[in-house]
Protein backbone atom coordinates (compact mmCIF):
# COMPACT_ATOMS: atom_id res chain seq x y z
CA UNK A 1 0.00 0.00 0.00
CA UNK A 2 1.35 3.15 -0.88
CA UNK A 3 1.48 6.11 1.58
CA UNK A 4 2.25 9.62 1.84
CA UNK A 5 3.13 11.39 4.45
CA UNK A 6 3.68 15.12 4.38
CA UNK A 7 5.46 17.23 7.05
CA UNK A 8 7.24 20.34 7.64
CA UNK A 9 4.43 23.51 7.31
CA UNK A 10 3.75 25.92 9.22
CA UNK A 11 3.41 29.90 10.09
CA UNK A 12 6.03 31.85 8.20
CA UNK A 13 6.39 35.71 7.70
CA UNK A 14 6.35 36.86 4.00
CA UNK A 15 9.99 36.73 2.73
CA UNK A 16 10.86 33.75 4.77
CA UNK A 17 11.54 30.14 4.15
CA UNK A 18 9.94 26.33 4.62
CA UNK A 19 11.03 23.07 3.46
CA UNK A 20 8.53 20.75 3.31
CA UNK A 21 8.93 16.67 3.67
CA UNK A 22 7.01 13.95 1.72
CA UNK A 23 7.87 10.57 3.58
CA UNK A 24 6.99 7.65 0.76
CA UNK A 25 6.32 4.30 1.94
CA UNK A 26 5.44 1.30 -1.06
CA UNK A 27 6.61 3.23 -3.82
CA UNK A 28 10.22 3.73 -4.97
CA UNK A 29 10.42 7.63 -5.47
CA UNK A 30 13.60 7.32 -7.54
CA UNK A 31 11.41 5.06 -10.40
CA UNK A 32 8.19 7.85 -10.03
CA UNK A 33 7.99 11.20 -11.56
CA UNK A 34 7.24 12.84 -8.25
CA UNK A 35 5.20 16.00 -8.09
CA UNK A 36 4.47 18.98 -5.44
CA UNK A 37 0.79 20.44 -5.74
CA UNK A 38 -1.21 22.97 -3.36
CA UNK A 39 -4.64 24.11 -2.69
CA UNK A 40 -5.56 27.01 -1.36
CA UNK A 41 -9.12 27.58 0.13
CA UNK A 42 -11.90 27.81 -2.85
CA UNK A 43 -9.33 26.99 -5.54
CA UNK A 44 -8.25 24.06 -7.71
CA UNK A 45 -5.39 21.99 -6.36
CA UNK A 46 -2.27 23.12 -8.57
CA UNK A 47 1.14 21.85 -9.33
CA UNK A 48 4.35 23.80 -7.99
CA UNK A 49 6.98 21.28 -8.94
CA UNK A 50 7.67 18.25 -10.76
CA UNK A 51 10.99 15.52 -10.39
CA UNK A 52 11.28 13.07 -13.27
CA UNK A 53 12.56 10.04 -12.20
CA UNK A 54 16.10 11.03 -13.92
CA UNK A 55 16.11 14.26 -11.62
CA UNK A 56 14.88 16.55 -14.24
CA UNK A 57 12.86 19.12 -12.43
CA UNK A 58 9.83 21.83 -13.51
CA UNK A 59 8.17 24.48 -12.27
CA UNK A 60 5.44 26.56 -13.50
CA UNK A 61 7.07 30.21 -14.62
CA UNK A 62 5.28 32.11 -11.49
CA UNK A 63 7.25 30.09 -8.99
CA UNK A 64 10.89 29.35 -10.67
CA UNK A 65 13.79 30.66 -9.01
CA UNK A 66 12.10 30.76 -5.77
CA UNK A 67 10.24 27.02 -5.24
CA UNK A 68 13.35 23.81 -5.34
CA UNK A 69 12.53 20.34 -5.80
CA UNK A 70 14.48 17.58 -4.36
CA UNK A 71 14.58 14.36 -3.16
CA UNK A 72 16.90 11.99 -0.82
CA UNK A 73 16.71 8.08 -2.76
CA UNK A 74 18.16 6.80 0.64
CA UNK A 75 15.70 8.36 2.55
CA UNK A 76 13.09 7.97 -0.17
CA UNK A 77 11.83 11.69 0.60
CA UNK A 78 10.94 14.11 -1.52
CA UNK A 79 11.36 17.79 -0.47
CA UNK A 80 10.46 21.33 -1.83
CA UNK A 81 12.31 23.96 -0.52
CA UNK A 82 10.56 27.17 -1.03
CA UNK A 83 12.09 30.79 -0.66
CA UNK A 84 10.67 34.41 -0.45
CA UNK A 85 7.98 32.96 0.35
CA UNK A 86 4.08 35.49 -0.19
CA UNK A 87 1.37 35.13 1.42
CA UNK A 88 -0.46 34.18 -2.12
CA UNK A 89 1.68 31.00 -0.90
CA UNK A 90 -0.47 30.29 1.58
CA UNK A 91 -2.10 26.58 0.98
CA UNK A 92 -2.17 23.45 2.37
CA UNK A 93 1.19 21.07 0.18
CA UNK A 94 0.86 17.62 -0.89
CA UNK A 95 3.06 15.31 -2.70
CA UNK A 96 1.81 12.95 -5.16
CA UNK A 97 2.80 11.17 -8.49
CA UNK A 98 3.14 13.18 -11.79
CA UNK A 99 -0.27 12.05 -12.90
CA UNK A 100 -1.77 12.26 -9.09
CA UNK A 101 -2.34 8.70 -9.43
CA UNK A 102 -1.58 7.66 -5.62
CA UNK A 103 -4.39 8.58 -2.78
CA UNK A 104 -3.65 12.25 -1.17
CA UNK A 105 -2.46 12.13 2.02
CA UNK A 106 -3.32 14.46 4.76
CA UNK A 107 -1.27 17.52 3.17
CA UNK A 108 1.11 20.22 5.41
CA UNK A 109 -0.11 23.56 6.45
CA UNK A 110 1.75 26.34 5.30
CA UNK A 111 0.37 30.06 6.01
CA UNK A 112 2.50 33.20 4.98
CA UNK A 113 1.71 36.63 6.60
CA UNK A 114 2.32 39.73 5.41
Amino acid sequence: QVQLVESGGGLVQAGGSLRLSCQASGIILSLTPMAWYRQAPGDQRELVALMSSVGTTNYPDSLKGRFSISRDNAKNTLYLQMNNLKPEDTAVYYCNTQWRSVDWGQGTQVTVSS
